[in-house]
């Protein structure tokens, strides 16, 4: 009887353990075939009035870390003045 039960239960699992291999095998298909469409139906343009990173000059660059530096210099005095 429980050797019975036992392969019932193999079935069951090789049986669910198929489904969802097979349910996720067709979800990936899928997901390729929706990125080749929109690939070809919309592709990628950059945007002409956005920056690019390569373009940027030297002195940007150090004029926006020293701004980032600025302004958590000053939420920690804000914080810390709050405490």
């Amino acid at each position: 009887m429980e050797v019975h039960l036992v392969s019932e239960s193999l079935k069951f699992m090789v049986l669910g353990m198929g489904i969802v291999f097979v349910f996720l095998y067709i979800l990936v298909l899928l997901m390729r075939l929706q990125a080749i469409i929109i690939e070809r139906y919309f592709p990628d343009r950059p945007s002409e009035g956005a920056p690019t990173s390569t373009g940027e000059s030297e002195e940007e660059e150090r004029a926006r870390v020293a701004a980032i530096v600025a302004a958590i210099r000053e939420y920690r005095k804000t914080q810390t003045k709050g405490s």
